[in-house]
């Protein structure tokens, strides 16, 4: 994006407005998250996880119940809900700006009720249909993220012939879909869902042209959610001297690159797991952005 098209880019109303790319920390109360699956299951633990998120400068929590790493299987809802309610009810009382990471629908209307303010849904609106209608009455931001198809075989459908062109395709799709079915055009991030049935070149590929997922093919840009903390992706570019990718716990540096130059792009939030870095990242390159411009 141009420094004009960052000016203008939209920010869903009742979140944050610092002049520069938000910071979204993970939370996953799972026991199987790629990154750091059952490090924060307890609802205690992870509850003073997200504040510590929170101290380190993260603008939102996102709190998630269900792994979505390729390959994983579903959970119930009610684990579901297990999992994320008190942790969701406890960050939202401290007074965290929480969203909840969910494609159901039931949870997601269950989060807002205990204190959510945002809904990121994977699916962006294909894995519930009931989901677009419970966004839209609680008339919170929501996140339609490029989906096609659950954890488990997503990776099979990972073919593209121009992945930005039909990434930005299906994306609109989905848009049109959440916003006929009652959700404010004006409450909606887009996420380009980077490593959900993508391999790494179409990775590269959507975070090369993040202004054109920005505009959906149309002339007023969305919001962008950037997702690419400790991927695959990230590890297989860092492979070490025999051939083995980095592992999960050293693509650290990586992430914050890729949080930095998302931003100065014209991202609108980067999700990550270590906050504190990337939030720096981050201001760095407002304070770049700003600086050529002539601020």
């Amino acid at each position: 994006m141009t420094a004009p098209e960052r000016a203008e880019r939209a920010r869903p109303a009742g979140l944050p407005e610092p002049g520069r790319c938000l910071v979204m920390g993970v939370v996953n109360v799972t026991p199987d998250s790629f990154s750091d699956g059952g490090a924060w299951l307890d609802p205690d633990v992870a509850m003073c996880h997200g504040l510590r998120l929170a101290a380190e400068g993260a603008d939102i929590v996102d709190v998630g119940g269900e792994s979505t790493r390729p390959g994983a299987g579903r959970v119930d809802r009610d684990e579901e809900l297990r999992r994320v309610l008190p942790v969701i009810s406890g960050l939202a009382a401290a007074g965290v700006l929480v969203s909840v990471d969910t494609t159901r629908a039931g949870v997601a209307e269950r989060a807002l009720g205990a204190g959510a303010r945002m809904v990121n849904d994977v699916s962006g609106g294909l894995a519930d249909p009931r989901m677009a209608r419970v966004v839209a009455g609680a008339g919170v931001p929501y996140v339609v993220m490029h989906w096609r198809g659950y954890s488990r075989d997503m990776q099979d459908r990972a073919v593209y012939g121009d992945v930005v062109r039909e990434v930005g395709d299906e994306l609109r799709r989905q848009v049109d879909a959440v916003t006929a079915a009652g959700v404010d055009e004006s409450a909606i991030i887009v996420d380009p869902g980077i490593g959900f049935a993508k391999l790494p070149q179409h990775n590269w590929a959507l975070l090369a042209r993040l202004g054109e997922i920005s505009r959906l093919g149309g002339a007023r840009p969305f919001p962008v959610l950037v997702g690419a903390s400790r991927k695959s992706f990230l590890g297989t570019l860092l492979r070490g001297a025999g051939g083995e990718p980095r592992p999960v716990g050293e693509r650290e540096g990586a992430t914050v690159a890729v949080s930095a130059l998302a931003a100065a792009a014209g991202a609108w939030c980067v999700r990550v797991h270590a906050v504190a870095a990337n939030a720096d990242a981050v201001r760095v390159a407002a304070r770049w952005a700003s600086a050529g411009s002539g601020g």
